[in-house]
């Protein structure tokens, strides 16, 4: 016999966990149904993030760059390190143990909110009479149904057709996470977000890594000047990255091969022991069975749906990297606010031109709102203040004056229209800009507001002096 339910969500990563949250805390009788297994087999609540992603990510970078900072920085501290190895395993450990308390939290919060949770992969089964039955397959078969539906099933990398995964030797995200030796030659194909987070940590634990990438431009969708920044500062600590690449052939044996032709056309190969290969995400409808009710897609397999995240069916949401708009997760978790508060008959808004963005390299690089270039193809009059943090006390304190801030503000109004930074910790300095931008803040209103001292805050309100051409300490 089914279950019935108000509201059933698809999925238990960022924006479906919250979305079956706020669904339950807004009354409805909600359930989530996820697939996700640990090793031993149960749950695993958290989406590709909490698994596979952000989350494991976040705590290799952390132990590498620990890893290089006891070998290379601590001495300018005056801490003498001696004897210096590498316990890849135990550090692996602490990054599943990591995956693991969040997991256990996502299931704690479910309990907390009486949002019903199974176990098992959800398909479309039929809608009618106003509800939609949907199977989930697991050790208990279930049934369930519910007067509406949010799917939040995310997306899966996109695998080079010239290399499928294995999981060994031609790596995934998930497989550039489980590497369980440091392997000497890395190549990555792909230098965004995930290449540069992955080749950064491997290279920090001893790897020589090379980053392969077809775009003519380093990091296109960020701000110009702040491309630059990284990436003098990345390839300065030893990552390789060639710009302009056509992959022709990956052959995979003992090694991997990688033959291409370079910027200028060039014939070039390269050997590597093994291959992460990171060039972008696909949304994931695997075995979701929508064609059974005529659930539309657009021409690259993502699910249609309006500025509220409604589909073409009737009750039916969709949300986060399976639709339009930023593969992020901080982005999903607000559409999943977002549409939980719209079934409540509220009036929520997602404004995608504030969603922050951020690549957790060292140093950090993090942005909202308009690029420079961007104003200037739309003609869009402005003015720019920036301020470099070696210029900033609490950044000298620390060992690490990388990078600037960059403010870009309308020039007739002062309205910030974008904020740009690469350097130590900007993806905490971020969300002050977020909040500006959302409240229509102007440069100037920023520029007023007294920021602690010494903080690395203060060269976001530097920055803003500079857009008037004031800064104080620069």
């Amino acid at each position: 016999m089914s279950q019935s339910f108000d509201v059933v969500v698809i999925g238990a990563g960022p924006g479906g966990y919250i979305a079956a949250i706020r669904a339950a805390q807004l009354g409805f009788k909600t359930a989530c149904i996820d697939q996700w297994s640990n090793a031993s087999g149960g749950p695993a609540p958290g989406g590709t993030c909490t698994n596979i992603g952000c989350i494991p990510s976040k705590a290799l970078l952390q132990s590498s760059e620990n890893f290089e900072h006891a070998g290379h920085a601590f001495e300018d501290h005056g801490i003498k390190v001696e004897g210096l190895s590498l316990d890849l395993a135990r550090m692996l450990v602490r990054k599943d143990k990591v995956v693991k308390q969040n997991n256990d939290g996502i299931l704690f919060l479910f309990k907390k909110n009486k949002v019903t949770f199974f176990h098992g992969h959800a398909a479309f089964a039929s809608a009618a009479n106003g509800e939609y039955t949907i199977d989930v397959s697991a050790q208990k078969p279930e049934q369930v149904t519910a007067k509406h539906v949010i799917i939040a099933t995310g997306s899966n990398p996109r695998a080079l057709p010239l290399a499928p995964f294995d999981e060994t030797k031609v790596l995934s995200n998930d497989g550039a996470l489980r590497i369980d030796g440091v392997p000497k030659r890395l190549g990555v194909i792909g230098a965004g977000v995930i290449g540069l987070e992955m080749g950064s940590v491997w290279r920090r634990l001893g790897a020589d890594v090379t980053m392969l990438e077809a775009l003519p431009v380093f990091l296109g969708a960020v701000d110009e000047q702040i491309a630059r920044e990284a990436y003098k500062a990345l390839t300065r600590q030893g990552l390789k990255i060639s710009l302009g690449v056509a992959i022709q052939k990956v052959d995979v044996a003992d090694d991997v091969t990688v033959h291409y032709t370079d910027s200028k056309g060039a014939a070039e190969s390269a050997t590597f022991d093994r291959l992460i290969v990171s060039i972008g995400r696909v949304p994931n409808v695997i075995g979701l069975n929508g064609e059974a009710l005529g659930l539309a897609l657009d021409s690259r397999g993502f699910i249609e749906v309006d500025a509220d995240c409604r589909t073409n069916l009737a009750n039916v949401y969709a949300i986060g990297d399976v639709v339009r708009g930023p593969m992020l997760a901080h982005k999903a978790e607000e559409e999943g606010v977002a549409v939980a508060e719209r079934l409540a008959g509220q009036h929520p808004h997602v404004d995608f031109n504030t969603v922050p963005w951020v690549i957790y390299t060292s140093p950090e690089i993090a942005w909202v709102g308009q690029t420079e270039q961007a104003l200037k193809t739309e003609e869009r009059a402005y003015r720019a203040g920036s301020f470099p943090f070696m210029a900033n006390g609490r950044a000298r304190a620390m060992g690490d004056t990388t990078g600037l801030v960059k403010i870009l503000a309308d020039a007739n109004t002062d309205e910030i229209l974008g904020v740009h930074m690469v350097g130590p910790m900007v993806s905490e300095l971020i969300s002050e800009a977020v909040v500006a931008m959302e409240f229509r803040a102007s440069a100037e209103d920023l520029a007023r507001i007294c920021h602690a001292h010494p903080s690395l805050s203060e060269a976001t309100k530097e920055a803003a002096l500079g857009v008037d051409g004031r800064t104080l300490n620069f």
